[in-house]
């Protein structure tokens, strides 16, 4: 028997295509789903601000070791092409475990998950800040374990916001999310510099982000929903139920949206220069510094740490300013232009390139306009973040969108950050090795290193130019129902099957009147 019929007794006029059975009055039966989610609104932006300060932590472990950097190059005895790849191995690590993350988030629990990545992270940041100088390569290490934990909430938490929110709603809280990217980045640099200033040893910044993040995992547990994919799109049935697809086929309907595979390029080139800019301006500034005669070199730490406030202290202000402006010029140009998001990211990177060039180039004759140049390329870069976000929640469908922010991450990674600081770093090393051996020089072989930066964002900026020429047509396809799963196709059939249901009852009362 089969579902309590005999095979005998099957009707095959009961049945739609492929076998699955016809309702009462020949119509498919409506999938089972789950009852209608709801959540206040007041909960929903509790929820949003714990992921926004657990966000702001997140960012704070990217680069708080770029802002004692000096002091960890004297502690652990490396030149500038082994701390560049401190940041590689960061990277790398935490690309590599983006798709299980992604994976995992569309699949199981999302608190759970990030859970256990919090968990990770600031168990191994806490570990590292205990080793000692002769055991340098297990310091790598654990940046590469932190990197692994800190992929769980950059895959995961944007897709939690997405269900939270819709509309300009989830515009307007996807800003305040991505303000603290650059305002997590700043407070690394300034919490590294200012914990080795009170303390005289660098390795304390280490010690005190754990309790930061123990207090960020217990309002995790106790404030921040799991809902169901697409719950605030009423999708929640499509999200939820019928097939689920597998990763391969996921994958494979993100790479044939186009809106995905030029945003996601262009964020790759958004992360090439902000990965080698945030981990190496502190040391430039520096050293920019000494050749204008206003710093004493470093021979031995505690190095002087005011580059790495002043230059976290930037970051926090034209990161704050950038996202806001992003977002709201984003929110309101698209009322004009549906294309409005790439466009915005595509101009604000063709005004930023200039802007670092000048900052670079300024920089040995003129300190003071190096430093304005430098605030508004920065302001620029930071106009991205939230509107990046928002085009891939608005082009992919919400149960694939755990997966698509893995990919966009890991991609991002691979080409972008994860290469720039050690490349970076390994061509000033190369410069420098054929120069007199001279602060000018050093200085300059660094400054050199850094230009290939200003041509990066220009190619990141046609890449969202590309994005504009799909992004009507896959947000339309987004919207339907089981795009690139395989519900849409028992929808089909579901379809299919009532049309017969229909043609049978009409034969049925012409032959019986």
């Amino acid at each position: 028997k089969v579902g309590g019929m005999s095979a005998e007794s099957r009707d095959p006029a009961s049945e739609g295509p492929q076998g699955w059975p016809l309702g009462s009055g020949g119509q498919c039966p409506p999938p089972t789903t789950p009852a209608a989610w709801s959540l206040p609104l007041w909960r929903a932006y509790v929820a949003a601000a714990v992921l926004c300060y657990t966000n702001l932590l997140n960012y704070m472990n990217w680069f708080i070791i770029a802002g004692v950097l000096l002091d960890v190059q004297k502690f652990f005895q490396i030149s500038d092409s082994h701390a560049g790849l401190l940041q590689t191995v960061f990277i790398g690590c935490l690309l590599l475990s983006a798709p299980v993350f992604g994976y995992l988030g569309d699949r199981h629990s999302r608190k759970a998950t990030l859970s256990f990545g919090i968990l990770l992270w600031s168990g191994a940041g806490l570990s590292s800040s205990f080793i000692s100088p002769q055991y340098s390569w297990l310091f790598f290490l654990s940046r590469g374990v932190v990197g692994t934990g800190t992929a769980s909430y950059s895959t995961i938490a944007p897709t939690i916001l997405g269900d939270l929110f819709v509309k300009d709603q989830r515009t307007r809280v996807l800003a305040i999310f991505y303000i603290f990217i650059p305002v997590g980045s700043g407070l690394g640099y300034v919490l590294g510099s200012a914990v080795k200033e009170l303390t005289g040893n660098w390795r304390w910044a280490l010690r005190i982000m754990p309790c930061l993040e123990a207090v960020a995992l217990v309002l995790l547990i106790v404030l921040v929903p799991d809902p169901p994919r697409g719950a605030a799109e009423k999708q929640g049935a499509l999200a939820t139920g019928g097939l689920r697809s597998s990763w391969c086929e996921d994958v494979r309907y993100l790479w044939r949206n186009w809106s995905f595979v030029w945003s996601t390029l262009g964020v790759t080139a958004l992360a090439f220069v902000t990965g080698a800019l945030g981990f190496w301006a502190p040391k430039f500034l520096f050293e920019a510094r000494v050749v204008h005669g206003l710093q004493l070199p470093c021979f031995r730490q505690p190095c002087n740490s005011e580059d790495s406030l002043i230059f976290g202290a930037l970051t926090v202000v034209t990161g704050i300013i950038g996202v806001v402006l992003g977002a709201e010029a984003s929110r309101r140009y698209k009322k004009v232009n549906s294309r409005a998001e790439p466009l915005i990211c595509a101009s604000s990177l063709l005004a930023a390139a200039p802007c670092l060039y000048l900052a670079l180039i300024l920089a040995p004759t003129t300190l003071l306009a190096s430093y304005v140049f430098l605030a508004l390329g920065e302001l620029l870069l930071s106009c991205n973040w939230a509107v990046v976000a928002d085009i891939l929640l608005s082009v992919v469908v919400p149960r694939c969108r755990g997966t698509a922010e893995a990919l966009q991450i890991t991609v991002g990674h691979i080409l972008g950050d994860a290469g720039s600081p050690y490349l970076t770093g390994l061509i000033s090393s190369a410069l420098r090795a054929r120069r007199p051996d001279s602060y000018l020089q050093r200085f300059l072989s660094l400054q050199q290193s850094f230009l290939c930066c200003a041509f990066v964002i220009v190619l990141g900026a046609g890449c969202f130019l590309m994005v504009a020429l799909h992004l009507e047509r896959d947000q339309a396809q987004a919207q339907q129902p089981g795009t690139g799963t395989p519900d849409g196709k028992d929808a089909a059939d579901c379809k299919v099957g009532e049309s017969q249901s229909l043609l049978s009852g009409t034969r049925a009362s012409t032959e019986n009147p």
